[in-house]
């Protein structure tokens, strides 16, 4: 099978390639170092042209809604389009576990998203799963006030990024499923347990309080908005192996 990959270098995109070639078929990487803008639609129609199916991993580094709505819904609104001039039998989005029940800006862009597949005249197959293991290294970063680092309570299923990427080239070698279960980690974790423990690996030895940080995703979070149903499929790698392979 010839699988297109949309935003395939990014953090789960380049093991999504990875597992699609690991399986035996051709990976085709849409992004803009391999000369494809899925906003101005330079490149896609050549890039999916003979595809038998697309995933799209797409992403932007936003917290605005405004923002993450207009970018989601021209680049997978130009990615599904061209999927089906081309004549592609299937679409699969990964997508985000609560992304409906948090009223968080960039999640507005994912559910943007997420309905415009649904619109679209290609059989989808949208996939939702949990923040990945990476996502504690990104709020040790974020969560930083001047040169004290916070750690922000919140409860979390995270996931390993490669495990996401192999279900989706598994999901784009199948036919359409439309909503399929949600894809979590094999355990709830802390998130201010796993900034800690992040950091520590890093080296960092100052002192990192767990707060209650406001606003509506680590509020959400916190209430276990972002924790997957009692049908999602569990992944096997742990976050405190995932850290120990960093």
């Amino acid at each position: 099978m010839r699988i297109a990959v949309a935003g395939g270098t990014g953090v789960v995109g380049r093991h999504t390639v990875d597992a699609v070639r690991s399986a035996g078929h051709e990976a085709v990487v849409l992004s803009r170092s391999h000369g494809v803008d899925l906003v101005s639609g330079r490149g896609v129609a050549e890039a999916l042209a003979g595809a038998d199916a697309v995933v799209d991993v797409t992403s932007i580094a936003t917290l605005k809604a405004d923002a993450a709505i207009e970018f989601f819904t021209a680049a997978t609104g130009t990615l599904v389009s061209a999927a089906a001039d081309a004549g592609v039998p299937h679409v699969v989005l990964l997508s985000i576990v609560g992304v409906d029940r948090i009223p968080y800006d960039y999640y507005a862009g994912k559910v943007a998203q997420e309905k415009v597949v649904q619109a679209s005249a290609v059989p989808w197959t949208i996939l939702r799963a949990t923040q990945f293991h990476e996502f504690a290294a990104q709020m040790f970063d974020r969560a930083r006030l001047g040169p004290l680092h916070l750690a922000p309570r919140a409860r979390t299923q995270p996931i390993a990024a490669q495990e996401v990427g192999a279900r989706l080239a598994q999901l784009a070698a199948g036919t359409a499923q439309g909503r399929v279960p949600d894809l979590a980690g094999p355990r709830e974790e802390q998130l201010a347990d796993m900034i800690r423990a992040y950091a520590r690996r890093r080296g960092y030895r100052g002192w990192i309080p767990a707060l209650d940080v406001p606003g509506p995703q680590m509020a959400g979070m916190r209430a276990g908005k972002a924790l997957p149903g009692e049908d999602a499929t569990l992944g096997r790698q742990t976050f405190a192996e995932w850290l120990a392979a960093q």
